[in-house]
């Protein structure tokens, strides 16, 4: 049974997103950086099965923070 909460509007979830190809060019153009070494999210995570992210797919999380303002952070999707 599917649950109708929307766990991206929980006040504790930080937003996620799945990155395009385009986004992903533009954002890491000047990392020489294997994505492979990204931290990992698993395929199964609530948020990712909420959002429909499939392996392979990059994620941009962006957080609130008192001292940052905003932090983001990527995650890569796996099995």
């Amino acid at each position: 049974m599917k649950s109708e909460f929307d766990i991206q509007k929980h006040k504790l979830v930080p937003k996620h997103e799945i990155m395009t190809e385009e986004e992903i060019s533009n954002e890491f153009s000047d990392v020489d950086y294997d994505f492979k070494n990204l931290p990992k999210i698993k395929v199964t995570d609530p948020v990712a099965e909420s959002i429909g992210a499939k392996p392979g797919d990059i994620l941009r999380i962006t957080r609130e923070s008192q001292t940052a303002g905003e932090f983001i952070t990527y995650r890569i999707v796996e099995v």
